[in-house]
């Protein structure tokens, strides 16, 4: 593959969000002595996150970025699951747990290898701050923060596939996006990227049902980052 540039989805193909956050939030609890069931409010926060793009993609809420819309689930969940206790900086604290999460063990070493020989970044539905924060936190070396903030559209928006090759100067035969959702490998194909699919079958828990294999043939399908780079000759 002649891919100059590598772009990443986030949540999901390279971070564990969770199991991190799952952790995060339960240490929080019995750290403030705040009972809760942590598990059913990350599952349900997760599970609000496609609704409340589409309620901006269709226009129901004007744009707003990742990090508002993440806290506005919040607030409604935990006085859904009936949590109380929680202060105004206690909120902010656990939404910005999205700006903590934990890689998959085999990310960072296979992008360290791709970095040598590609542009690596992210496009993801994430804003800015929030993936740099992340980066930082994770220790994810991205030359390129790409954020749905700087394309005022959430994936799989053509526009979000589109808006990334025209920020790198590429045209899209010299990009490939690398995730672990069928879907977005879908939508980033029909804009002419190429694409790479890397699974993670514990994405969601011990239930999870879908994106564990490839549905399609992509471009690469890789068993990890590791393999990922060997397969593209990193």
């Amino acid at each position: 593959m002649n891919a100059k540039a590598i772009l990443f989805d986030v949540f999901g193909t390279v971070v564990d969000w969770r199991g991190s956050l799952i952790g995060e939030l339960t240490a929080f609890g019995a750290g403030r002595d705040i009972a809760g069931d942590w598990i059913a409010l990350v599952d349900r926060w997760r599970g609000n996150y496609v609704p409340s793009m589409d309620r901006v993609r269709r226009g129901t809420l004007p744009w707003t970025r990742l990090d508002d819309l993440h806290r506005a689930t919040l607030d409604q969940l935990v006085g859904e699951l009936g949590i109380s206790g929680l202060t105004e900086a206690d909120r902010a604290h656990l939404t910005r747990a999205w700006h903590r999460l934990h890689p998959w063990p085999d990310v960072v070493a296979g992008l360290e290898r791709l970095k040598r020989r590609h542009i690596i970044g992210t496009l993801s539905n994430g804003n800015v701050s929030l993936l740099t924060n992340l980066a930082k936190s994770a220790r994810l070396p991205w030359d390129v923060v790409i954020g749905a903030d700087l394309l005022h559209h959430y994936k799989p928006d053509p526009e979000v596939y589109r808006g990334a090759c025209a920020l790198l100067d590429l045209s899209p035969a010299e990009v490939m996006l690398v995730a672990a959702h069928n879907g977005d490998l879908r939508a980033a194909r029909a804009e002419g990227l190429r694409t790479g699919f890397v699974p993670r079958p514990g994405e969601y828990g011990p239930h999870q049902h879908q994106d564990m294999t490839a549905e399609a043939a992509w471009d690469v399908v890789a068993t990890d980052f590791g393999d990922l780079a060997e397969q593209l000759g990193a």
